[in-house]
């Protein structure tokens, strides 16, 4: 007997839905590949957050090429587990593990004092460290974590490395945004969240503010041989959501949902990677890129007037101002 319309309806509806998703990983959530196939032999690149996610897999990755991969990490220890890690995969490059803590201004300034006396060139800086959604939460200096850790932190490290970032052009300077930087916004009476804080929003406004300060950051460096650009490296499983609790029931619900449609930490390197190594972008700056291709910036995140503006409070609150 032939199957019937109602036999068939479950199992095409099914194979429909698996189609679906298929081409939502493949065209929406996979984050392209780095075909770039440049060496780093004789390169320093500086990782911060190395220890884990993106920025582990993205220091096996530039290790594989032969750079000496500067491991900036919070905690030194799982910093070393994650070198032994990459070496299970890969003898060549270099690796170095350093303490840095981006929730404290004291610690960026040590660590950059330790790189300018230490480190004779820094041919790539990668601004990958970062938190998502946590509590509220103020850094050793009294910003809002998100934002001190994200923004402040980085910033600060920037600045104090741009003249041997300068020494070693060309080099290049990639900050790790994200596709969430459009529900952001730049409230200069609540950047520490003083007024109301919310921890979804305080997430975008501080990946808001890593564009504004690419776009801002190149524009000062035009000319100098220092390309500044900002990338989004897609929706990747990490330790990142670390500070995000769901119920019971949606994490059965949508766990394996979430592992088929989110990228391993591996994908979400390869944006990065091209940002840092690739050909074709020799000598561009000032640009978003996802899925290894340029991507336009919303009109939030190409204010030159609040871009400026950010940059001027953010000189003041880490003390650049007075040097």
């Amino acid at each position: 007997m032939a199957p019937s319309v109602q036999d068939l309806a479950v199992p095409a509806a099914v194979l429909g839905a698996g189609v679906a998703l298929v081409l939502i990983r493949r065209f929406y959530f996979h984050p392209g590949i780095c075909r770039s196939q440049r060496g780093m032999a004789g390169k320093t690149v500086l990782i911060t957050g190395a220890n884990c996610g993106i920025g582990k897999a993205t220091a096996l990755e530039l290790a594989r090429r032969r750079a000496r991969v500067i491991m900036a990490c919070r905690d030194p220890q799982k910093g070393r587990q994650a070198a032994a890690d990459i070496r299970k995969h890969t003898a060549d490059g270099e690796l170095v593990v350093k303490q840095l803590d981006l929730a404290s201004l004291a610690s960026v300034r040590q660590f950059s004092e330790e790189i300018l006396k230490e480190e004779p060139q820094l041919d790539v800086l990668i601004n990958n460290a970062g938190v998502f959604q946590t509590p509220f939460l103020t850094t050793e200096d009294g910003f809002e974590l998100q934002f001190g850790v994200n923004h402040m932190g980085h910033f600060l490290l920037t600045n104090l490395l741009q003249d041997l970032l300068k020494r070693s052009a060309p080099s290049r300077v990639v900050v790790l945004s994200s596709q969430l930087y459009r529900r952001g916004k730049i409230d200069f009476h609540n950047l520490n969240g003083e007024i109301y804080y919310d921890r979804a929003a305080g997430y975008a406004n501080s990946k808001l503010a890593n564009n504004l300060f690419t776009r801002e950051l190149a524009r000062q460096l035009e000319g100098t041989g220092v390309t500044v650009n900002s990338v989004s490296p897609g929706m990747v499983w990490t330790n990142l959501g670390r500070h995000v609790h769901h119920p019971l029931w949606k994490k059965v619900l949508f766990a394996p949902l979430a592992m088929f449609l989110l990228g391993t930490p591996w994908e979400g390197a390869q944006t990065v990677l091209y940002a840092a190594v690739a050909e074709e972008l020799d000598g561009v700056t000032g640009r978003y890129f996802r899925q290894c291709k340029e991507s336009p910036l919303d009109p939030a995140a190409t204010d030159e007037g609040v871009a400026k503006k950010l940059w001027e409070v953010s000189e003041k609150l880490v003390g650049l101002d007075l040097q």
